[in-house]
């Protein structure tokens, strides 16, 4: 018999071992699949005269133990977690948009500026950077929403879109697209 006529006579066989050693119909289909698909490319390497059978089971056997120490090695993820947890962004998007905010930064007032860092990168409440700057807690306010307000129009952005990838960046932004509540 041909090599490849002879392949099909062995698939039951095939099966019920793959059954045996996976102990599920579905995975011992997958198996043979993948235990004939290697067996076909890799034909000319087969023998002739020698036991197919023989060959064929040391091709499923030898399968099923490499898919067992590759799966030993792969964390289950099935809805996402792990894979959103491992995703880095690319720190040039970071700098550039960091670039863009210290320009911008930069164009507004210095009286902007300041509340800006104080009561957005910083921290303090509209009261404690009122107190710091020597003027009223509306003032502050006042200057705060200007100050947002400005510095989304020069970055072209709306309120809470993340330009800037880094914790720095992100804490100076915080001035520009944190609402009143972190703020006051």
């Amino acid at each position: 018999m041909v090599p490849e006529e002879e392949l099909t006579t062995h698939l039951p066989a095939l099966r019920a071992f793959a059954i045996s050693l996976t102990r599920n119909i579905s995975s011992a289909d997958d198996l043979v699949q993948e235990t004939i698909v290697k067996a076909w490319t890799n034909l000319s390497r087969f023998e002739a005269g020698t036991n197919m059978r023989a060959w064929l089971f040391t091709i499923l056997r030898n399968t099923h133990f490499s898919n067992r120490r590759k799966r030993k090695r792969e964390v289950p993820d099935s809805d996402g977690m792990y894979a959103r947890r491992l995703s880095v962004r690319p720190d040039h998007d970071g700098r550039l948009a960091f670039s863009e905010f210290l320009v911008a930064f930069d164009k507004l007032s210095d009286e902007h500026r300041e509340v800006l860092v104080l009561v957005g990168a910083s921290g303090f409440s509209y009261e404690e950077a009122a107190g710091m700057i020597g003027v009223a807690v509306g003032t502050v306010k006042s200057r705060a929403n200007r100050a947002r307000a400005r510095l989304q129009e020069l970055l072209g952005v709306t309120q809470g879109e993340d330009l800037v990838g880094t914790p720095a960046g992100q804490a100076l932004m915080a001035a520009a697209t944190a609402g009143g509540e972190s703020m006051g």
